[in-house]
């Protein structure tokens, strides 16, 4: 059974992490088959792509069992081949990327998913900052997004003390967008990406690179970059279609252009 399950149905990219025996943790193979599954949703059919886990867990991060050994893998590889690569084509890909956070998220497998756009989670789920237990600091994107989520104080005492966060605190403090109940998670997950699926896919691209943008630029530079995208988001079929359907009182076909 391949460690990442994929398809494409109804315009998302359904991407499922699946070693469930180990937690959904990364090996070498399943961090490669990762990016090209996310490399896949590069399509033009692809308009949202979901994230989840198979069994308990959504991911517990890195593999322990590689970084010890005669074949043990280096740090600086696995950061520079396997997680690094990953979080990167989540936050360039031109389209929504939802995590839809099952089970326990924890280490990479924990900023991985604090790295996609929209967060939802199960009342099952927690999240877990858990390098410092083993003398490592936050990577994945960790100390650049849970300060930008939470706050510089929050994100400092969870990456320091390792906590488990339930996914109720996750939700109040920010950290995620949306927690569902066990027996609704699923359902009510999917249904978000299937809105975002539906959507102008264009105009949520350029929101994206605008959210991008905004870590590192100030508000002059800001403000000039919303008037280039605007004009862009201006010039798709999508803009005329919503604007057309406003005016006839009906709801907009968007087409992803």
């Amino acid at each position: 059974m391949s460690s990442i399950l994929f398809e494409i149905k109804d315009s998302i990219g359904f991407l499922m992490l699946n070693r469930p025996e180990k937690f959904n943790s990364f090996n070498r193979e399943m961090a490669l088959l990762m990016q090209e599954k996310l490399d896949e949703c590069k399509k033009e059919e692809v308009r949202c792509v979901y994230i989840t886990g198979a069994g308990k867990a959504f991911s517990a991060g890195q593999d322990i069992s590689e970084l010890a050994g005669e074949n043990k893998i280096e740090i600086k590889q696995i950061l520079s081949e396997h997680y690094n690569p990953i979080i990167k084509r989540i936050r360039n890909l031109p389209k929504p990327v939802v995590a839809a956070v099952n089970g326990v998220a924890a280490g990479a497998g924990a900023n991985m998913a604090l790295c996609c756009d929209v967060v939802v989670a199960s009342e099952a789920a927690s999240f877990i900052q858990a390098f410092s237990k083993i003398g490592l600091i936050p990577d994945s994107g960790g100390t650049y997004f849970l300060p930008r989520l939470i706050g510089w104080q929050k994100a400092s005492a969870l990456s320091m003390l390792g906590d488990k966060v339930s996914a109720a605190d996750a939700e109040r403090m920010g950290m995620v967008y949306k927690v569902f109940s066990p027996d609704l998670f699923e359902a009510e997950s999917k249904k978000i990406a299937a809105v975002l699926s539906q959507m102008p896919t264009k105009g949520l691209a350029y929101t994206k690179q605008l959210l991008n943008m905004s870590f590192h630029t100030d508000f002059s530079e800001q403000l000039m970059e919303e008037d280039v995208f605007q004009q862009r988001a201006a010039a798709t079929e999508d803009y005329n279609e919503g604007i057309t359907a406003f005016l006839e009182k009906r709801n907009p076909v968007f087409k992803g252009k």
